[in-house]
């Protein structure tokens, strides 16, 4: 089984709408992937057990998403087993990068780390109210169909 972990900061916001999404769009059969994968999230500064956003939760619900979890704080052990992982900026993927060297792990080269946008960051909503959940929802919703297909067609 291969893992899609995706990243932000605190874990609250932006990768878990990105998982639920991701989760959510090859359940339904939107996005088409052989084999089984899993999808989770994580964030470089998160605390451990923080809900996820309530703003994010209900920008999810209104789209039909259901989703329950958790902050986890990003540990090296994550991108390590993971098949990819793809980071809400660059910063993100970076500290993924960073990480995984320090760690010394031998893997690092086969660990996909990239940015879920290729042409820029996913700016984070907190604070900012429902209408900025629902554009980064619809923005993951025109990234994640592509980029998903794009790494798990190997």
């Amino acid at each position: 089984m291969r893992t899609v972990l995706f990243l932000c900061t605190g874990n609250t916001c932006r990768s878990p709408m990105a998982e639920a999404l991701a989760r959510n769009l090859v359940d339904s059969g939107v996005v088409k992937v052989e084999g089984r994968v899993f999808f989770a999230s994580a964030g470089v500064s998160a605390s451990d057990g923080e809900p996820v956003s309530g703003q994010a939760i209900a920008a999810l619900e209104r789209r039909g998403i259901h989703h329950v979890g958790s902050a986890r704080r990003l540990e090296p052990v994550m991108i390590d087993r993971a098949f990819a992982v793809l980071g809400m900026t660059q910063s993100h993927a970076e500290m993924a990068r960073r990480m995984l060297a320090q760690s010394g792990d031998a893997s690092s080269g086969t660990v996909i780390i990239e940015t879920i946008d290729k042409g820029g960051d996913v700016e984070d909503p907190i604070g900012m109210g429902p209408g900025a959940y629902d554009d980064v929802l619809n923005r993951l919703l025109e990234l994640i169909p592509s980029r998903l297909s794009e790494i798990l067609r190997t």
